[in-house]
C-alpha cells in the first residue's frame, strides 16, 4: 500500500528541511511526498528541487498564489494529485520519527482515522536540532531534549515509551482520538467521501471541523499520540486572527449541530 505523506509549508524552507531529515530516515519506504505549499518563495522550490534525488521517495510540490491564509485549499490541491490509497497529513514543522510511517500504517483499519500526538519544542531547541540530531534519532530522547533546553515533564517522558508501553498509553489516556493536521492519517477513499477541507475556514479548528464530519460519517478515531512520534518546532504564528477563529467555530459547531459529512467548499470545488 503506497502512503501518500501530505506537508503543508509556507515559506519556512529550514524548518521543512528538518521534516524532510525524519522523512528520509523513516524505516517505511513505501511512501510519496507531497508539499502542500501556501505560496511560499522560491527558497522552497530550490530546496525542494535539492531533495528531489536525495530522499530516495517521490517529491511533488504543489503551489498556489499566496492569497492569505489558504491551507484547506492547498491540501486539497495536493491530496488531488496524491497516488496513495492512504493518505498522512504532516505539517511542514512536525519531524517525524524514523517508525513515524510503520504506526499510522500498522494502526490503519477500515472505517478509522489515526490521530498522532506532537511534543512542542521551545525555539532554542528547534534551531539545535540538526541533520545527525534527527536521523541518529536522538532529537527524539529525554537525554537529548534535556541537554538542548527542555525541561522535564510527563509530556517529555513519553517520548521513551516503547512501542509495548505506547500503545497501553494510547489506550489509557483519557485524551480523545482527533484528527489533528499535523500528525494523523486518513484512507483516501474516506477523506473524499467528507470532500476533503472546507476552503471557508482559516487558521484555527480547520483540521477538527474536518474530523467532525469523518466523525459525522462513521469514521471513528484510531489513539496514536504515544506512538506516531514528531516534534513541533516552534515560530511565530502572525496569521491568526480573532475573528478568523470565531467564524471557524461558527462553522466546526455548524457541522458537529447538523451532522455534516461534507464540506461546503472541499474537494469537488472547481478549480
Amino acid at each position: 500500500m503506497l502512503i501518500s505523506v501530505v506537508v503543508s509549508t509556507y515559506n519556512q524552507p529550514a524548518w521543512l528541511e528538518k521534516v524532510l531529515w525524519g522523512l528520509a530516515a523513516q524505516g517505511d519506504r513505501e511512501f510519496e511526498v507531497v508539499i502542500a505549499d501556501d505560496g511560499s518563495d522560491p527558497e522552497t522550490g530550490t530546496l525542494l528541487d535539492r531533495y528531489r534525488g536525495g530522499l530516495g521517495r517521490p517529491v511533488r510540490h504543489e503551489w498556489r498564489e499566496h492569497c492569505g491564509f489558504g491551507k484547506c485549499a492547498i491540501l486539497n490541491q495536493a491530496i488531488r494529485v496524491s497516488r496513495g490509497d492512504y493518505l498522512v497529513f504532516l505539517d511542514g514543522d512536525c519531524i517525524p520519527r524514523a517508525d513515524f510511517l510503520t504506526v499510522h500504517r500498522t494502526a490503519a483499519r477500515p472505517g478509522r482515522f489515526v490521530s498522532g500526538g506532537a511534543f512542542r519544542l521551545p525555539l532554542s531547541t528547534s534551531e539545535s536540532v540538526d541533520r545527525e540530531a534527527v536521523q541518529t534519532g536522538r532529537a527524539f530522547t529525554t537525554g537529548w531534549l534535556r541537554a538542548h533546553g527542555v525541561p522535564p515533564s510527563p509530556r517529555r517522558s513519553r517520548l521513551g515509551a516503547g512501542p509495548r508501553w505506547g500503545r497501553l498509553l494510547d489506550l489509557l489516556t483519557p485524551t480523545r482520538a482527533t484528527f489533528n493536521g499535523g500528525n494523523s492519517s486518513a484512507w483516501r477513499q474516506d477523506v473524499v467521501t467528507v470532500n476533503g477541507f472546507d476552503e471557508r475556514m482559516g487558521h484555527g479548528g480547520l483540521d477538527r471541523e474536518f474530523g467532525a464530519r469523518l466523525h459525522n460519517a462513521g469514521i471513528r478515531g484510531v489513539q496514536a499520540r504515544h506512538r506516531a512520534i514528531v516534534v513541533h518546532l516552534d515560530h511565530p504564528r502572525g496569521y491568526r486572527h480573532d475573528e478568523t477563529v470565531r467564524r471557524n467555530r461558527e462553522i466546526w459547531t455548524e457541522t458537529e449541530r447538523t451532522g455534516r459529512t461534507r464540506a461546503v467548499a472541499g474537494l469537488d470545488r472547481q478549480v
